[in-house]
């Protein structure tokens, strides 16, 4: 499942923060290839390939239908993709229309890092856990190249070789792996005793990626467990263990845990990959900051889903968004978009009147990076000006906005996707 809320509240962040760190100057910062690995906050298609496509409203803001997201409108990969000046990834599960010489995007709603002994339908999480997106990225890898030496139709729509070690390689996961073991009546100390182990596997993966060229990476951690509503509904907890923003205290802790061991896998793995840019982002403080001061940015509901059916938190386990019954031979709709996703801090991507410090999100984001003189070095040795905090620093910031793009995001960007709501 996918957290509508993680997503949209990362995205108000990297649509600032992409034309001042990591997207700003395409002269100097130019990926030619983007390869994801993630769940529902990245996924533009691979559950739905594989388990039937996310249907309405999921895509009704800005494609017009359901687009592979648990969405209606972009995700945050679609922004860096644009914003690249590459088209949207197309999930590797999807063999129809797919065009991949620009990457690929291996992340499925539900997906985790540590792989789970139960099926899609008896957990809700996806079966293609992170080693599994593995495995599908490096037979992919070597594949494509294969294929690709046929020359014709294949040399477009398939990556060059040399793509796959300048590419940026994202990763969005790591959620579930939390809400996975509260959802198995385990106690926060008992979800905490398997965290080292689940942030193992996740340095592993990124070196087998390293081992086969890749070199620039994007690691988001892991947002506020405690606010998402479908935790909120599922996992009940005391009056006093409410936070004063609604949120749950318990999870959130397990958050900032995870992440705090996270950023210590992240300094490690610059130890050990000497050649290797790698970006952590502190999505947890962007997101935590836009729920407790949701009615600041305009949501008059910020802990409340947007799309679902009943309850405090318009969450249904049973009952999804876009769930309908059949009554007296009529198909009914409950599991309805609310009227204005804009007042839904679980939905909104794209907040035209999000006034946040442009300095503020930079130190959000870069926390867990080198001091400026190191990665003023590291920039030197391999890594684009504008992927550096430096660069952030550096970086001009315009005083004018396009309105049509405003408007644009404000409204083709909202998630509300309630019942697959695991990031």
């Amino acid at each position: 499942m996918a957290s509508q809320l993680s997503s949209v509240l990362v995205m108000i962040y990297l649509l600032n923060l992409t034309p001042s760190l990591v997207l700003a100057s395409r002269n100097r910062c130019h990926f030619p290839a983007i390869f994801n690995f993630g769940d529902s906050n990245s996924d533009t298609g691979g559950l739905s390939a594989a388990f039937g496509q996310a249907g309405p409203p999921n895509g009704m803001s800005y494609f017009g239908g359901p687009a592979g997201r648990y969405a209606d409108g972009r995700l945050v990969i679609d922004f860096i993709a644009q914003s690249l000046g590459l088209p949207y990834l197309s999930a590797f599960l999807d063999s129809v229309g797919t065009n991949f010489s620009h990457g690929a995007n291996f992340a499925t709603a539900g997906s985790t890092i540590r792989p789970q002994n139960t099926t899609l339908h008896q957990s809700g999480f996806s079966p293609i856990s992170l080693n599994v997106q593995y495995y599908e990225f490096h037979d992919f890898h070597v594949r494509s190249q294969v294929v690709r030496k046929r020359g014709g139709v294949y040399e477009t729509l398939l990556p060059k070789e040399e793509d796959f070690s300048n590419a940026l390689y994202t990763f969005d996961i790591g959620q579930n792996d939390l809400t996975a073991g509260y959802f198995l009546n385990m106690s926060t100390d008992q979800v905490k005793a398997y965290v080292p182990d689940v942030l193992n596997q996740f340095q592993t993966i990124i070196k087998y990626i390293y081992d086969q060229g890749g070199r620039y990476f994007w690691i988001h951690n892991t947002g506020p467990v405690g606010c998402l509503p479908y935790v909120l509904d599922r996992v009940p907890v005391l009056a006093g263990q409410i936070d004063k923003y609604g949120c749950a205290s318990p999870f959130n802790e397990v958050a900032q845990f995870f992440n705090h061991g996270l950023k210590k896998a992240v300094e490690q793995l610059r130890k050990e990959l000497p050649r290797a840019a790698i970006t952590y982002v502190d999505v947890y403080s962007v997101k935590y900051s836009l729920i407790s001061q949701g009615r600041k940015h305009g949501f008059s509901q910020p802990l409340r889903a947007c799309c679902g059916h009943g309850g405090k938190y318009n969450y249904n386990r049973n009952l999804g968004c876009g769930g309908k019954i059949h009554r007296h031979g009529k198909e009914i709709l409950l599991g309805a978009p609310c009227k204005d996703p804009s007042t839904h801090a679980a939905h909104r991507r794209a907040l035209e009147q999000c006034t946040v410090d442009r300095m503020e999100l930079k130190h959000y984001l870069v926390q867990g990076t080198e001091s400026d003189e190191e990665l003023e070095g590291m920039a030197q040795r391999h890594l684009p000006e504008a992927m550096t905090a430096t660069a952030a620093r550096k970086a001009p910031r315009s005083s004018k906005s396009n309105g049509n793009e405003r408007k644009d995001q404000r409204q083709v960007t909202s998630s509300f996707s309630p019942f697959l709501t695991r990031i």
